[in-house]
C-alpha cells in the first residue's frame, strides 16, 4: 500500500508500476469539493492515475464510474464520467473495464441526508427489482474483482448495472 499525493501525482510514479491490474474508484461530491475540485478529483486525478498505471507495466484497468455516464451529457456528473471514461481507454491498456453501476448501497462515514433517504426508498425498490436502480457496494467490488479473473470480450468492455449484479455473484 503506497500513500500519493494525488496534488503530484508524477512524482510518485514508482508507486504505479509493476502491476498487472489496475483498480479505480477514485470520486468525490460536488457538494464537498465544489464544481473545480469534483473535476480534477473524478477526471484528472483519475486520467493521471491510469497514465502512471500504463506507463508502470499495468496491462488491465477496471474503472468504477457511473450509469448514465456520457461525455454529452448536460449534467456536470455525467458529463465528467463521460469524460474520463473516454480518457482511460485513450490511455491503450490491453484491457478495460468499465463499471457503471447505479445508485450504490452503503453505509457512509459523511452524513448525507438527501442520499440516505434515496438509499432507503431504493432498498426498498430493491427487493422487487433488484438490479434495477441500485446496487450494494459489496457486489461492484466482488465485480471489479470477477472481471480480472474471466476473460474479457474485446479491449474495453463496458457492465451496466445488471452486468454488475450478475458478475458479483460470481
Amino acid at each position: 500500500q503506497a500513500v500519493v499525493d494525488f496534488e503530484r501525482l508524477s512524482e510518485h510514479a514508482a508507486a504505479f508500476q509493476g502491476h498487472d491490474v489496475g483498480f479505480c474508484c477514485l470520486g468525490t461530491t460536488r457538494a464537498k469539493a465544489g464544481v473545480d475540485g469534483f473535476v480534477r478529483v473524478d477526471r484528472d486525478y483519475v486520467a493521471q492515475a491510469a497514465e502512471l498505471a500504463r506507463a508502470g507495466g499495468c496491462k488491465h484497468f477496471v474503472l468504477q464510474s457511473s450509469q448514465g455516464a456520457n461525455r454529452h451529457s448536460r449534467f456536470l456528473y455525467l458529463r465528467v464520467k463521460g469524460e474520463v471514461e473516454n480518457l482511460v481507454q485513450a490511455v491503450g491498456f490491453d484491457r478495460c473495464t468499465i463499471l457503471r453501476p447505479a445508485v450504490l448501497l452503503c453505509k457512509r462515514q459523511e452524513s448525507r441526508p438527501t442520499e440516505w433517504m434515496a438509499q432507503q426508498f431504493l432498498g426498498v425498490v430493491a427487493r422487487v427489482f433488484p438490479t434495477a436502480y441500485s446496487v450494494p457496494v459489496e457486489t461492484v467490488a466482488r465485480a471489479m474483482v470477477a472481471s480480472v479473473l474471466q476473460p474479457g470480450e474485446g479491449m474495453v468492455e463496458v457492465l451496466e448495472n445488471r452486468a454488475i449484479h450478475e458478475l458479483g455473484k460470481a
